[in-house]
């Protein structure tokens, strides 16, 4: 009889199985094991630089090379307009709240999972977080309940998915559904305005720091921190290895189960922010907020390098993936282009990204 892993062998993706890994669990150990010069055997080496590490970089740089070359367009069609403190700043604020989404989606997908629940989550956290009720204990109330209303709607995901084993896809589209319907019961429809003034104090320029708006600081501060977490970190790691392949993960100490919860806490966690970001750039709470954010923070990661089967992530993609949308979204406003024109260009985006991930993919990646 095999005994449980120890609570040491759950410390880390790294730890070592109770007992002999089954032939396929050996052939990936195998294939990670260091070979001749240091390397991987599949080319890379154990920090993840080489031939990896240059991929990544190379998605980073065309990103910023697409970033630049939007940036171009707008300095020559409205070079007054797009090329102003006040746009720029307008475009980095509009960024913020999906960017929150999208950190939290890039670590659900990374792992192999996907989270089409976070765009109902955050009108749902943001409705709770401005109803009356609510407003009444201020600053603290609204931000509280955004943070709870989203924890409590990851909680329940994690819960059907790990536990209840239902395949994420289900799970979080029964949650889409029940969120934005449940956002449309306690708003009834309209618009809930806020009158809490030190909210709105921190939408207001008299609230920017050197210039730079709150929403932005505190989009940077959760960029930073998932960077941190993701590689630099046991649950970094461990979210990566389950991934890249549940069963060699479980063998190797992780509990699948409780991670996979965790991650869509973590999912939650952001929608929750996201939504008090949005009371504050918006001033209310309505139940059409976080429209399409599931595609838009899906699309942003996939084409920063995510794998969509889960197995590698990176925030820094996933970041200049939300920069690239929002500023194509902020360039067809400033030329009254139509809205369908924009979804295109999209479109063409996402496609585009995905045939250049599968090109440079190794063979065991594509």
């Amino acid at each position: 009889m095999t005994q449980p892993a120890s609570e040491a062998q759950q410390g880390g993706a790294d730890a070592v199985p109770a007992t002999d890994p089954p032939p396929a669990a050996r052939a990936d150990t195998a294939k990670a094991a260091p070979g001749p010069g240091g390397k991987n055997r599949d080319g890379r080496s154990p920090g993840g630089r080489g031939r990896l590490g240059l991929r990544f970089d190379a998605r980073s740089l065309s990103l910023l090379a697409v970033l630049a070359a939007l940036v171009l367009v707008g300095g020559i069609t409205k070079p007054d307009e797009f090329l102003a403190v006040s746009n720029l700043q307008l475009v980095l604020t509009q960024a913020s709240v999906i960017g929150v989404v999208t950190v939290g989606a890039t670590f659900v997908i990374t792992s192999g999972g996907i989270d089409l629940s976070v765009g109902a989550i955050v009108a749902l956290a943001s409705v709770w977080a401005t109803t009356l009720a609510t407003q009444n204990y201020g600053f603290a109330g609204i931000a509280f309940t955004a943070v709870v209303v989203g924890l409590g709607c990851g909680l329940v995901n994690g819960v059907l998915i790990a536990y209840g084993r239902m395949v994420p896809f289900i799970a979080t589209l029964a949650m889409l559904a029940s969120a934005r319907g449940l956002a449309l019961q306690l708003t009834d429809g309209k618009t809930q305005v806020v009158s809490v003034q030190s909210v709105l104090d921190l939408g207001s320029r008299d609230s920017y720091v050197l210039g730079i708006p709150p929403l932005v600081l505190v989009f940077a501060g959760v960029t930073v921190v998932g960077w941190l977490v993701l590689n630099r970190t046991t649950f970094g790691r461990r979210t990566v290895a389950v991934g890249g392949n549940p069963e060699a993960a479980r063998l190797a100490g992780i509990d699948v189960r409780r991670q996979r919860l965790y991650l869509y806490l973590l999912s939650g966690l952001c929608c929750g922010i996201a939504a008090f970001l949005l009371v504050i750039l918006s001033g209310s709470g309505q139940n059409t907020n976080g429209n399409l954010y599931e595609l838009d923070s899906i699309a942003a990661a996939i084409i920063g390098g995510t794998l969509l089967s889960g197995g590698r992530g990176t925030i820094v993609g996933s970041v200049l993936g939300v920069l690239v949308f929002t500023t194509i979204t902020n360039i067809f406003a400033l030329n009254n282009l139509q809205t369908d024109v924009q979804q295109i260009a999209k479109g063409v985006i996402i496609v585009a990204a995905v045939l250049v991930q599968r090109r440079s993919a190794g063979p065991g990646e594509a």
